[in-house]
């Protein structure tokens, strides 16, 4: 047996039989139930789901935020037992950087707070996934100044300068207006393209899970239990024909029920003839 392959393909990220939970009010809610899933080198991973079904629970638990009441997490067979620079977050808020730091300082913050690079190194890498962002012209600018897909930019070149080996991002632009938010997928997936990062990506949208990512786990409402996993690696940003709407109503079909996903489909027919 061939050691070196078998190493390959030994999955970077392992989840098993994660139970999630919270308090709310005094009481335990649980988020997620004996969730399992394993997410290889290079892979676009999305966790999809409607709202409170734990997808955001999820990922701060396999960032080290959150500790299983049930199962466990491994990253490169180590167990995930709080945060590290091996797992770097981008989120949904614009607040994410610091006001009073310009955005070369945030991209170069972690970087020497972590003790990952030297001055040197860390001006060099900002400058780099600075240019690779589109916002070399913005080094010196404070992000009060930007707009917020300008911010997520940053945040996105913040993260990937610590080079972590998982990515996550947690419905990073959906508070982006239509037209930012297609530039901002079109970023993240030509910057996939070119250095193949680990994505750990979590969306409620079906088509952005689609054309984000290569692997979808689909998990069902409150609390979140798997429900299957699609392969869509066959769509990119320029999907949008007939296949690609009946792979989305086959993903809400498998999220929602036959009978719920049949009386959408029924109710948007009517509403159509109208």
């Amino acid at each position: 047996m061939n050691v070196q392959a078998l190493q390959v393909s030994q999955p970077l990220l392992r989840a098993r039989g994660l139970t999630l939970q919270y308090s709310a009010g005094g009481r335990t809610v649980r988020a997620t139930h004996r969730v399992s899933f394993d997410v290889h080198r290079a892979d676009r991973f999305v966790l999809l789901g409607p709202s409170g079904c734990g997808k955001s629970t999820l990922l701060k638990a396999v960032g080290g935020f959150v500790a299983p009441a049930e199962g466990s997490i491994s990253l490169d067979g180590k167990p995930v037992l709080g945060p590290g620079p091996d797992r770097i977050a981008v989120f949904q808020e614009f607040d994410q950087l610091p006001q009073w730091k310009t955005v070369a300082q945030n991209v170069m913050f972690p970087l020497l707070a972590s003790g990952r690079a030297s001055r040197v190194e860390a001006k060099a890498a900002t400058s780099y996934w600075l240019h690779k962002v589109g916002l070399a012209h913005c080094a010196d600018a404070y992000p009060h100044t930007l707009s917020g897909g300008m911010k997520q930019r940053v945040a996105i070149a913040r993260a990937l300068a610590m080079q972590p080996e998982v990515l996550l991002m947690d419905e990073p632009f959906a508070a982006l207006d239509a037209l930012t938010r297609r530039r901002m997928q079109e970023l993240l997936t030509a910057l996939w393209d070119e250095v193949r990062f680990t994505l750990l990506f979590v969306t409620h949208s079906i088509e952005e899970a689609l054309v984000v990512g290569n692997r979808v786990l689909l998990l069902s409402p409150h609390p979140g239990q798997v429900r299957a996993e699609v392969n869509s690696h066959q769509y990119d940003l320029d999907s949008a024909g007939a296949e690609f709407q009946a792979a989305v109503r086959r993903v809400h079909g498998l999220l929602f029920g036959v009978q719920e996903a049949q009386a959408a489909a029924h109710d948007a027919a009517i509403g159509g003839v109208r």
